[in-house]
């Protein structure tokens, strides 16, 4: 409790113990989910025309046609969200049938249409694997169906077993089973601040109470805490936590807060956790620059991109919204989607609007 209490305020902490984020493991039941769907039948079909194939694959549209489980975990959350169950359960087939095909329980990170076999990689990405449990979880509460519910149980189980493991004694995610611990690489372990999905993990709670859910949780604030205490307060995408007082670029990494970490802040605010302080200081910096999201070096400050796109810049106003009451400007309440990755993030960014913070439409 000390550790929390330096990085969020009173009124912060008070609200995760009422969602159960700060509660005993198991101590919140599935059928407490909220469950509302904040997607638009206009902006759903928008996305799912475009990034859905008919088999329920979700493509990923700048990255060579490929699937990840990434992907088909946001389709399976963005489905559910809009009351799509037809789609939902088009989605979880292929998922099922071509991703969790790993013998541990998890899915496979990416599937190629272009390799054969279409998986040349099996090794996991925990996102992913949470994304698809937590999506199967709300939706086996919100359409009381127990299949989605077992598998959902099936799976928080196996990222449990397989990819929480302990530095110094502290429970953190492995990005991947393989490539990432101690012995797998001088610099390991090596995480991923993106990874932490935090509003999943009371459900993961639920649906596997053996695993410390709560001390993960915890840890990944301490290192997002302890990673933008630098001159740039920006975490990298892939950082070494080998000393974990002090992480830093994990070596063969670009040391860009890029791709990956902006996504940070979104999943921060849609579990309820707007009191960070470090989100007031990255609203300023997007605040002031209006020519796009940054992909920025975290070390010298220096900027390598600017990423202009619908979906990223839905990020900045969904943070100013939360912490200002700033409207959403009229340049983004009309979607049009054009790549997988943005669009995910802006259907993820305005769902969180229309539900927490509809004042703002």
């Amino acid at each position: 409790m000390k550790i929390i209490s330096r990085y969020l305020s009173r009124s912060a902490i008070f609200m995760l113990f009422m969602v159960g984020l700060m509660a005993p493991a198991g101590s919140a039941p599935l059928e407490q989910l909220k469950i509302t769907g904040f997607v638009s039948a206009a902006d759903w079909e928008a996305y799912r025309t475009r990034f859905i194939d008919d088999s329920g694959r979700v493509i990923d549209n700048a990255n060579g046609n490929i699937s990840h489980s990434e992907g088909q975990g946001y389709g399976l959350l963005l489905a559910f969200a809009a009351s799509d169950r037809l789609t939902f359960e088009k989605i979880w087939t292929f998922t099922y049938t071509e991703f969790l095909i790993r013998d541990d329980g998890l899915a496979v990170w990416k599937w190629d249409p272009s390799a054969t076999p279409h998986v040349t990689d099996r090794n996991n990405a925990t996102d992913g694997d949470i994304l698809i449990a937590y999506a199967l979880a709300k939706a086996g509460v919100g359409w009381q169906d127990q299949r989605y519910t077992q598998a959902a149980q099936k799976l928080a189980k196996a990222i449990g077993k397989a990819a929480i493991v302990k530095n110094s004694g502290f429970p953190f995610l492995l990005p991947g089973v393989k490539g990432f611990t101690q012995t797998d690489r001088p610099d390991g372990p090596v995480v991923n601040l993106s990874y932490w999905i935090f509003e999943a993990f009371p459900v993961l709670a639920t649906l596997a109470p053996e695993y410390d859910w709560s001390a993960v949780w915890r840890e990944g604030i301490v290192l997002l805490q302890q990673a933008t205490a630098s001159r740039t307060h920006l975490p990298a995408d892939w950082m070494s936590i080998r000393n974990r007082t002090q992480p830093r670029t994990a070596e063969g990494f670009d040391p860009e807060f890029g791709y990956n970490s902006l996504r940070i802040p979104l999943y921060l605010l849609r579990a309820g956790m707007a009191d960070m302080e470090w989100l007031k200081t990255l609203k300023q910096r997007w605040i002031t620059d209006q020519e796009g999201v940054a992909v920025v070096n975290v070390v010298t400050g220096e900027i390598r991109e600017r990423l202009t796109d619908q979906g990223y810049m839905a990020l900045p106003a969904a943070l100013a919204c939360a912490l200002d009451g700033t409207k959403v400007p009229e340049s983004l309440k009309v979607f049009e989607p054009q790549f997988y990755y943005p669009a995910s993030l802006y259907l993820l960014s305005l769902s969180l609007i229309g539900e927490k913070y509809p004042q703002c439409l």
